[in-house]
């Protein structure tokens, strides 16, 4: 009974330690952190309403003290570092397979921009992170947010700290460039979690590449209008704002367009 026991332990140990185990990880944790960007987005989104951040304050003073949500929130936490653990192993694993398993014709043709430099795109993306955690998470968490009354309620006034924020250029360009970073990452990331998982066929491949690209296109789009928004104090979708950033989700759009994959050629170089 202790030999098959053991026998099975060393079987998961080494599913989750190969190549193709931790690929599974970044593809489940993945996917994961793609729903909690639509969760999150939608509660940002909150900030454009135009009530002077009541709606946004009362959202985050229920994410804050909401038990299911903080549990979900350390989760998160959990499959973000997990993510970019198994992210960085599979890297390095690779880049010392490479010289002796493949030959490129052409590297450039042979695979998209994005998904060469995933390990570049995700560092602006976890620096973005430090900064966005540092800024607003920490603050609430820790002490630093001045307080509002709505409704005879006291709660952190987070809508105050991030017009504050916002109200600084650097930190504006560095939301942009960061979600410009995240919308590559998300245009590899998305199909190739499908693929990893086993979940493409013709029928519906080219439904889960369009489908991915919208989504790495409009959802770091909207992210980005928030702070342009707030920075050039048109708090609420206007015409004017709402045409600003369908011009932003355009040029995401134009930039992260992959170029058509070629399969790699097997090989020698000469």
């Amino acid at each position: 009974m202790t030999t098959a026991t053991t026998q099975k332990k060393n079987w998961l140990v080494d599913m989750l330690t190969s190549s193709l185990g931790r690929k599974l990880i970044m593809a489940l944790t993945g996917l994961f952190l793609i729903l909690f960007l639509v969760v999150h987005l939608l509660g940002n989104l909150q900030l454009l309403k135009g009530d002077n951040g009541e709606s946004f304050n009362r959202y985050a003073d229920f994410m804050g003290h909401n038990p299911l949500i903080q549990t979900i929130s350390i989760a998160n936490f959990f499959f973000i570092i997990l993510h970019i653990i198994t992210s960085i192993l599979l890297t390095i694993k690779n880049r010392a397979a490479r010289p002796v398993q493949y030959a490129y014709v052409n590297l450039s043709k042979s695979s998209s921009w994005a998904s060469r430099n995933m390990m570049l795109l995700g560092t602006v993306v976890l620096i973005f992170l430090v900064v966005h955690l540092q800024a607003f998470w920490a603050k609430s968490k820790f002490g630093g947010l001045n307080e509002i009354t709505i409704d005879g309620k006291k709660m952190h006034n987070l809508y105050e700290a991030t017009q504050l924020a916002f109200n600084e250029l650097w930190i504006v360009i560095l939301y942009v460039v960061s979600m410009v970073g995240l919308a590559f990452h998300l245009v590899h990331g998305f199909k190739s979690a499908f693929q990893t998982l086993g979940l493409n066929h013709k029928k519906y491949n080219g439904l889960i590449h369009h489908v991915g690209i919208a989504f790495a296109v409009f959802v770091p789009a909207a992210y980005a209008c928030i702070p342009v928004l707030m920075h050039t104090k048109q708090e609420s979708f206007s015409p004017v704002a709402l045409g600003g950033c369908l011009v932003l989700a355009i040029a995401v759009s134009a930039m992260v367009k992959p170029r058509k994959e070629r399969k790699m050629l097997e090989g020698s170089a000469g």
